[in-house]
Parts: structure tokens; sequence; C-alpha cells
């Protein structure tokens, strides 16, 4: 039995698909989302421990960062993070419920995907809202 020339192979191995020719589908696309959303967790952290940093160090550290967050890029900055804390946690919430083994059909699926983005920018808007009330 003759061995294969590995440096010279006869039977042509297809590629690794690329993303390219997939069909994007809103299940993929949430699931990319919520990847990105969870790494953008830690940088809203860094937001987080510089303000508590600020608060503790005085007031002049605390006036600098209330006037970054009080600006227009602060308020921008907040709203996507806001977002992205929605987003990440319906997100979550959707792997909690196929856990249970519920949702797995493809219409249910499709369905907790869209719910999962159009939950996500309602409830960044209702929390914005309720705030900018409040204040």
């Amino acid at each position: 039995m003759a061995q294969a020339d590995v440096r010279n192979p006869k039977v042509q191995r297809p590629l690794s698909p690329h993303l390219q020719i997939y069909r994007w589908t809103w299940t993929m696309a949430m699931s990319i989302f919520h990847r990105i959303t969870g790494v953008t967790l830690y940088l809203g952290t860094v937001l987080l421990a510089f303000w508590l940093v600020a608060m503790a160090s005085g007031a002049a550290s605390y006036a600098r960062a209330e006037w970054f967050f009080g600006s227009i890029i602060g308020y921008l900055v907040l709203f996507g993070y806001t977002w992205v804390l929605m987003h990440h946690m319906l997100g979550g919430l959707r792997h909690f419920i196929w856990d249970f083994g519920v949702g797995f059909e493809a219409n249910k699926r499709f369905a907790l995907a869209k719910m999962t983005l159009a939950g996500s920018i309602a409830l960044t808007f209702l929390i914005w809202i309720v705030v900018l009330i409040v204040r």
C-alpha cells in the first residue's frame, strides 16, 4: 500500500466556509452582538471605575468626571452603554429560556432574536426618558 504524498495531494479537500457565503440570520446577528456587547460591558466597567475613583478623590476630580459625563459625548457614551447593557441582558434572558429547552423552533428563535433587538432599543429609550423626566 503506497503512502499518499502529503505535499501533493490527489484529493482536493474543501476549504472552510467563510462568513461571506453564509446567509445572515437574526439569531446569528444577535449571537455576534451578544459577544460584542459582553466585551463592551468590560469597557463600560472602566467608566464606572473612573466615576467611582473621581468621587473618592475629591470635589475637583468629581467635577471633571461630572463635566465629561454631562457633555454631549458623555451622554452619547452613557446612552450607548445603556443600550449595550440592555441588549446583553435580554440576550442572556434568551439563552436562559433556551436552557430550559424552549424556543428552539425556527419561528421562535427568529422571534426571540427580533425581540432582543427591539426590546433593548425600547428599554434604552424608556430608561432615558425616565431619567430625563426625573432629572
